[in-house]
C-alpha cells in the first residue's frame, strides 16, 4: 500500500466516526478541554457568551429549565453563534468530562450539563467541519 492509500484510508475512517451530532460533539469537547478552550457552567458559559468569545454552543433538549433555554438561544442569537442540540444532558456532561472514568475507560457518576460551550476548539478536525457544514 503506498503513503496517499494509506493517507486516503485513514482520511476515510475519520469520516466515517463523524457520522451525527453525538460524535461531532463528543470530539469536539474533547479537543477543547485539551485547549482549556471549553465552558461547562451557565453562568460561565453565558459570560462567555455576552463577551462575544464562543465559537460553538451545545444546549441540551433535555434541560427542563425554560429560561435556561431562552437565555442561551438569545446570547447564541445576538451574537451570531452557531448552536447545536444535544438530546441528552448526561451525554453532554460526559463529553465534556463532567464524570469519573474507571479502570476499563466507562464513565461514571456523570453530571449532566445543560450548556457547554467551546472558546477554543483546539486542533482542526473532522468534527469542527462537520458541525460547519450540518449547521441547526
Amino acid at each position: 500500500m503506498s503513503n496517499s492509500d494509506t493517507e486516503s484510508v485513514a482520511s476515510a475512517v475519520a469520516e466515517e466516526e463523524i457520522t451525527d451530532i453525538g460524535s461531532a460533539v463528543r470530539r469536539v469537547c474533547k479537543n477543547a478541554v485539551a485547549a482549556d478552550g471549553l465552558v461547562r457552567v451557565l453562568h460561565e458559559a453565558c459570560k462567555a457568551l455576552d463577551a462575544g468569545k464562543v465559537k460553538f454552543a451545545f444546549l441540551s433538549d433535555s434541560c427542563d429549565e425554560p429560561n435556561y433555554k431562552k437565555l442561551v438561544k438569545a446570547l447564541c442569537m445576538e451574537k451570531s453563534i452557531p448552536l447545536y442540540a444535544v438530546p441528552d444532558s448526561k451525554k453532554l456532561g460526559e463529553w465534556a468530562g463532567l464524570c469519573k472514568v474507571d479502570s476499563d475507560g466507562n464513565a461514571r457518576k456523570v453530571v449532566g450539563a445543560s450548556v457547554v460551550v467551546i472558546t477554543d476548539e483546539g486542533e482542526a478536525s473532522e468534527a469542527i467541519n462537520w458541525l460547519q457544514n450540518n449547521a441547526q
